[in-house]
């Protein structure tokens, strides 16, 4: 075994470029001066763009439920978003063995859940055990960090060994991540459904006082809390007293409750929200996503997406950059890949993607596509139609894929949107149906290319076996080298692109406007918002 606290290059991957994971504009530096140390108080009120979709972390998925959940639990490990590197939260020190197929924890002491239950090894393992419980439907980040899970055994009350039948080498960032965070039992032992409803129990720094769905949730901060994760600016209880967290949906009625001083920060603040932000004194706080961007997912066996060359032909006939232009902002990147450009184990395949319509029209050509009398290209009778299916889970996303859809009408491809909501929208995925699908995942490590692509997983492609793409998928799970697992990850990329299984458009940012008595609002590794160290220095 290899004992470490902090070794995990051989895990995560190669993390040379991990700088890019730091968040932008997390600091006190509010306009005003210096507005002194941090001071205990107050009631931060945030405005969320959509509403939270369950108060569960294990379930949560969009990045609005996780700036909710986040907060109520603790993980074992902690992501470091400066520098990648995997630091102690819960777990104060841990080891590996040299196949990566087990890690046994060593818990801190005196941690107690916000139901007065101490944090047990029995706590990790009825935690993950429920996790597998939950499964692949209601929680598909959770399960794809177990794959291969054996299970956990309580070698004694503060030591958890977890076990897996095969090498899973992205285990440990896995153990950083909100769907792996450790809940009390009163929470693992109810139904996945119950677990939804606002009252589950966590370690974290704050604890549920109010849960309305599709309105609102408060927080209330944790009395005696003093485990904070390793990187926390500062030891003992959140200096908030709490949060609420209150749904709207209008991005110009969040910014002029944030500018009228009704709230204290605000999600999705759009680009042309920012001049009356910075008028009135507020700041935009914004950082990448890492994981997988925006983009289409085509379900291959479904109506024209079935041809490969369909499929291939999107890749240039999307201009990212106007995307971009015409739509967001400036904190927006177009997407140039598989993976995010703030993800370890990143290749850069924008010359691939370059914007190119006549390259478009010559595979569809070639395929023997032809355009109608409206413009709309034919094969055999069919058409060259299909429908997108997605949610306002981000607000950009109608606006993008209308562009999108302007794009390809030029290349002849007809693309009808399906918005629906986002429960329908993760239903009809799970049941495949759809012809093609648009989202966003966010994760700090290249594995999200199996959870998403993989096709043991969710495999939304509804493909077979590709070798080349699912050898790679497997292999970096059990490549405890870095620059051996950086290579798979680089390999899985090109394939994904190579196979049509990913049209990448946007880079997801998370802009956030902050007033300026809103100090040290932060991001973690993830994107996500981290609360604890947020202070008010007076309205």
């Amino acid at each position: 075994m290899i004992r470490t606290r902090r070794r995990i290059l051989a895990l995560v991957g190669a993390l040379a470029a991990t700088s890019a994971l730091a968040a932008c504009g997390s600091d006190s530096s509010a306009p005003g001066g210096d507005a002194g140390p941090p001071r205990p108080g107050g009631t931060l009120r945030y405005g969320l763009s959509q509403a939270p979709t369950c108060s569960d972390p294990a379930q949560a998925g969009t990045n609005q439920t996780l700036y909710v959940a986040r907060q109520i639990v603790d993980s074992l490990t902690d992501q470091d978003p400066q520098t990648g590197r995997i630091e102690p939260w819960l777990a104060r020190s841990w080891e590996i063995s040299p196949d990566a197929k087990v890690f046994t924890f060593h818990l801190a002491d005196g941690v107690t859940f916000s139901d007065g239950t101490p944090l047990t090894a029995d706590s990790v393992r009825n935690t993950f055990d429920s996790v597998q419980r939950l499964g692949a439907v209601k929680s598909p980040l959770g399960a794809s960090y177990l794959t291969n899970y054996v299970g956990t055994t309580v070698v004694d009350r503060l030591t958890a060994r977890v076990e897996f039948s095969r090498p899973n080498a992205q285990f440990l960032q896995a153990s950083s991540t909100t769907q792996l965070g450790i809940l009390a039992d009163a929470t693992t032992a109810k139904p996945a459904e119950q677990r939804c409803l606002g009252d589950n129990i966590g370690s974290g720094p704050f604890t549920y006082a109010g849960w309305r769905q599709d309105q609102s949730a408060t927080l209330a901060k944790r009395i005696g809390y003093h485990w904070g994760s390793a990187v926390f600016a500062h030891r003992g209880e959140a200096y908030l007293d709490g949060i609420e967290f209150t749904v709207v949906p209008e991005s110009g009625v969040r910014t002029g409750s944030l500018v009228s001083g009704q709230l204290d920060a605000i999600s999705d603040a759009l680009p042309q929200d920012v001049p009356q932000l910075e008028a009135a004194g507020a700041r935009l706080l914004t950082t990448v996503n890492p994981g997988v961007p925006f983009g289409l997912q085509a379900n291959v066996t479904r109506g024209p997406l079935r041809d490969p060359a369909v499929r291939k032909a999107l890749l240039p006939a999307i201009d990212r950059k106007q995307l971009v232009d015409t739509v967001l902002g400036p904190q927006f990147n177009a997407a140039s890949g598989p993976l995010a450009s703030t993800t370890p184990g990143f290749q850069d395949f924008s010359a691939r993607l370059a914007y190119d319509p006549a390259a478009a029209k010559g595979i569809l050509d070639q395929a023997g596509w032809v355009p109608g009398g409206d413009g709309i290209r034919a094969k055999n009778g069919e058409r060259l139609s299909f429908s997108v299916l997605f949610s306002q889970a981000f607000a950009g996303n109608q606006a993008i894929l209308e562009l999108v859809q302007q794009q390809l009408r030029q290349v002849g491809v007809e693309l009808k949107l399906d918005l629906v909501s986002s429960p329908e929208s993760t239903a009809r995925q799970n049941a495949k149906d759809f012809d093609i699908t648009y989202y966003n995942t966010t994760r700090a490590d290249g594995d999200i290319l199996r959870s998403v692509f993989g096709v043991e997983g969710r495999n939304l492609n509804a493909r077979e076996r590709i070798p080349a793409l699912d050898d790679a998928l497997d292999g970096q799970l059990g490549a405890v080298d870095a620059a051996a697992r950086t290579a798979l990850i680089r390999t899985a990329q090109e394939q994904v692109l190579e196979a049509g299984l990913w049209i990448p458009t946007i880079e997801l940012s998370q802009a956030i406007g902050a007033a300026a008595n809103t100090r040290d609002l932060k991001f973690e590794a993830s994107a996500r918002l981290q609360f604890f160290d947020t202070w008010l220095s007076g309205r």
